[in-house]
């Protein structure tokens, strides 16, 4: 694999929120704790912590949605911070299939009820194979379903 390129500058990351809240329907445009994000976009730099693409995928995925660095639009930015990593790094297609289907993942991720692990499994799916396995789609309706163990 070639040398990942990395999103380093904390103002793109601001103006992708900007943006993404601008195009996404609206919100507030207000910074709780950027340093959060900062912070995650150095630590994905080192393969000590993170050695894989899709484990720097994950986490910058993962930190952006759950860290509320911004008022409004934490879920959002994760989708768009993730998709544009996948374009740096020459993902085109996966790309694609990451802006379509982690909307759902990202509400879900949210909300408690999917594990980073689970996470790095899906987002690892996304980027190398066309559809969900089997095991997959049928582990992320457990986790999706309201029932005995996902009350909502």
């Amino acid at each position: 694999m070639s040398e990942i390129i990395y999103i380093t500058n904390i103002q793109e990351v601001i103006d992708i929120h900007k943006k993404t809240i601008e195009i996404s329907g609206g919100g507030t445009d207000g910074i709780i704790d950027i340093g959060l994000l900062e912070s995650t976009i150095e630590h994905i730099q080192n393969d000590l912590y993170y050695p894989t693409f899709i484990e720097k995928l994950t986490h910058l995925f993962f930190a952006a949605n759950k860290s509320h660095c911004f008022q409004d639009g934490n879920k959002r930015i994760a989708i768009s911070l993730g998709s544009i990593f996948l374009l740096k790094n020459g993902y085109l297609e996966a790309a694609h299939r990451f802006l379509y289907k982690m909307e759902t993942i990202s509400y879900h991720l949210a909300a408690g009820r999917i594990e980073k692990e689970f996470l790095q499994d899906i987002i690892e799916s996304l980027v190398y194979e066309d559809d969900y396995s089997e095991e997959i789609k049928l582990k992320l309706l457990d986790c999706i379903s309201p029932g005995e163990n996902n009350e909502w």
